[in-house]
């Protein structure tokens, strides 16, 4: 088992040229009294905060914006937090990766539920997609005890791109509404297309990548 502290971040998404640069810019400006459990913080609120506005777009379909202004906070929260403490120098690798990883799972829960109880994606649907993510959170966090590397992405795709497909998901409906088709399973909207599509992507990388895991490990005899 590698040590916490010898764990290479493997971070090779789609967003990252974009999403790097601007994270470092943001960590050489971040005002002193700020710290990393503050932007921790910072992100389990536009978490609630996402939960609240889809459970509020029952009634009013423009609580869509605060919905995506909620993955914003998120992202910059989540985002920023081991960035600034790396730029500081004050890495706490054992604490970071306990409160880091936990605060995640809770978040993703709030988002997933969030988007379940809105009247765009079945809750079931929506329940089945946080288990996929949440399957892949089990993922990285094993991969990284056994082989010492932190790989939060998978085929250019992480958490940051899947914020970025629900803000764009989120906009479309919007503008175009969310239109129903019959199917063999009763209604789906446009939402949950796309939900089924995340969590049936999700489910294909998480057994693909166990299993190559696997196969890589007994051919080392490990």
């Amino acid at each position: 088992m590698a040590e916490i502290e010898t764990h290479k971040r493997v971070n090779d998404i789609l967003l990252g040229p974009f999403e790097r640069p601007a994270l470092k810019w943001f960590a050489r400006h971040m005002p002193v009294w700020i710290n990393p459990d503050i932007l921790t913080g910072l992100g389990v609120f536009g978490a609630f905060l996402i939960l609240v506005s889809y459970a509020l777009t029952n009634f009013d379909h423009n609580f869509l914006w605060l919905a995506n202004l909620g993955f914003v906070i998120n992202w910059f929260g989540d985002s920023m937090d081991g960035t600034l403490a790396r730029h500081r120098l004050k890495q706490r690798p054992k604490y970071g990766f306990f409160v880091d990883h936990t605060v995640d799972s809770f978040n993703e829960v709030l988002i997933f539920l969030g988007i379940g109880l809105s009247p765009f994606m079945r809750f079931e649907i929506a329940c089945l997609a946080l288990v996929g993510y949440l399957l892949m959170s089990v993922l990285v966090f094993v991969r990284t005890c056994v082989t010492g590397e932190f790989r939060i992405s998978y085929g250019k795709l992480g958490p940051t791109e899947v914020r970025a497909i629900a803000v764009g998901v989120n906009t479309l409906i919007y503008f175009w509404g969310n239109p129903v088709w019959d199917t063999a399973i009763g209604g789906m909207t446009i939402f949950d297309f796309v939900g089924a599509a995340v969590a049936a992507l999700l489910f294909f990388i998480f057994i693909s990548s166990t299993l190559r895991q696997a196969a890589q490990l007994t051919r080392l005899g490990e």
